[in-house]
């Protein structure tokens, strides 16, 4: 049996947070900047404006941007994890809550209702899966609104087949516009119940590398060239780079719906994973 002390992940989680508040994933920067040449007029001038502050960021360990999200952290532990020094959920909003303090990040929870402000960034959104063995891992995102308000769940018909799908997701896309600060890294999730589509199509966000599903991985491919064709562009200037990626999960699903629900992430990819 491994043991944990939640301290430690206190800890890991602060360092996270703090990094990832300042700088947006390179890979994800790097298809900006190879689409910079290819751009024109107002599309490259905002593209380069957007890659000018992501650099100045890191270098003078200043937030990305302005909306510093909400954080969200996917914990995978094995049932052969024991921790110690307190409660994981309690580490975890710690950590939080001491790197958006020393960050200097906005702070932006709120109850939902009544508008007052938590006035440290908690409490996080935190899923926990439990799996066999000795793993502990965590996943990490720093989730702004901008692009949050223009993610969407859709309850399809099963007629609607695959072809509804496609088309549900590109729309989702287009006629957010200039909103969530293009271009975007779109989630999806396909089947299961209304919940579990959502919480596919924001974890598979994160995942690295490419789609070991066939079908799935042409539909990433498909997806992404359709909404880069839309003219959105950097910012919704008009453009070629509407689309950083598509990433796609599915799940068997009841024979009588088909749930697909689309996480809209900005420009601003701010996603970290660490194990212990």
């Amino acid at each position: 049996m491994k043991t944990i002390s939640v301290r430690t992940v206190t800890e890991k989680i602060r360092e996270a947070f703090l990094d990832k508040g300042v700088h947006i994933c390179e890979n994800y920067l790097k298809i900006m900047e190879n689409a910079l040449e290819k751009e024109e007029g107002a599309a490259r001038f905002a593209l380069d404006v957007m890659l000018k502050n992501a650099r100045v960021a890191e270098k003078t360990s200043s937030p990305v941007c302005q909306d510093t999200g909400m954080a969200v952290v996917f914990l995978t532990i094995g049932q052969d994890v024991r921790f110690t020094d307190g409660f994981i959920g309690d580490a975890v909003n710690e950590g939080v809550r001491q790197a958006y303090k020393d960050g200097y990040f906005r702070k932006s929870v709120l109850d939902p209702l009544t508008r007052k402000n938590t006035l440290d960034n908690t409490p996080a959104v935190i899923h926990y899966e439990i799996v066999e063995g000795e793993v502990f891992r965590a996943d990490i995102m720093l989730k702004g609104f901008g692009s949050e308000n223009m993610s969407r769940l859709y309850m399809l018909s099963p007629s609607e087949g695959k072809d509804g799908v496609e088309r549900v997701i590109a729309e989702t896309a287009i006629n957010a516009g200039g909103n969530p600060c293009p271009p975007v890294l779109l989630g999806v999730g396909i089947g299961g119940t209304m919940e579990k589509a959502c919480l596919m199509s924001k974890k598979v966000l994160m995942r690295d590398g490419d789609n070991p599903d066939e079908e799935l991985r042409d539909m990433e491919k498909k997806l992404t060239d359709v909404i880069n064709a839309s003219g959105t562009g950097p910012q919704g200037f008009g453009g070629k780079l509407s689309c950083l990626g598509v990433k796609i999960e599915k799940y068997p699903t009841h024979l009588a719906g088909l749930p697909v629900a689309v996480t809209v992430q900005c420009h601003a990819v701010r996603h970290a994973h660490f194990e212990l």
